[in-house]
């Protein structure tokens, strides 16, 4: 077998050029999608509103947001194409988001997630996201329970240090090979 060279990631501003890939990944993520005119909302009108794309060469592999609520990044959506995943773009992804709720003075990260998404669960827990609750039956579409998971406070030194671990780990790790 011949080895793929491996690929470089770049993560940037969600714009209107990548909401059709984003929302491929959406239908292949979620069983409820957002409908289309939802991202271009967020991207338009939502001034907490802050989303980002990784991008493999000019293909959008993943997508994630936040909304900066005072003092607090609320992670709405996040999702990596499933050609891509367990390959630490999503890794990639939520350091990037921590990092903008850090630049834009959050002072904690939360998000909800399924009880039953345990790689996602495991993913945020590495990014030292905690479980703090639960949303009874949050999801429409199967009536689920949300998990809800905060950071410890953005600027407490076990979190800087958490977040600088994982950098310099991603830092060091080859770039992803690409869809197998």
């Amino acid at each position: 077998m011949v080895a793929r060279p491996p690929v470089r990631l770049v993560i940037d501003r969600m714009t209107h050029a990548d909401l059709a890939a984003v929302q491929q990944i959406e239908k292949v993520s979620f069983s409820t999608p957002w409908p289309s005119y939802a991202y271009r909302n967020e991207l338009e009108t939502n001034r907490l509103a802050h989303y980002l794309v990784v991008r493999a060469g000019r293909e959008v592999i993943g997508y994630a947001g936040i909304w900066l609520m005072v003092d607090e990044a609320h992670v709405t959506t996040f999702a990596v194409a499933p050609a891509w995943r367990r390959q630490r773009v999503g890794e990639r992804l939520i350091l990037a988001l921590l990092d903008v709720a850090i630049a834009r003075g959050a002072r904690e990260a939360t998000l909800e997630v399924r009880l039953s998404n345990l790689g996602a669960r495991r993913l945020y827990e590495k990014y030292g996201f905690r479980p703090v609750g639960i949303r009874p039956r949050y999801y429409s579409d199967d009536h689920e329970d949300a998990l809800i998971m905060t950071t410890e406070p953005l600027a407490e030194p076990a979190m800087v240090a958490r977040i600088a671990v994982r950098r310099a780990e991603l830092e060091a790790a080859p770039e992803p090979e690409g869809p197998g």
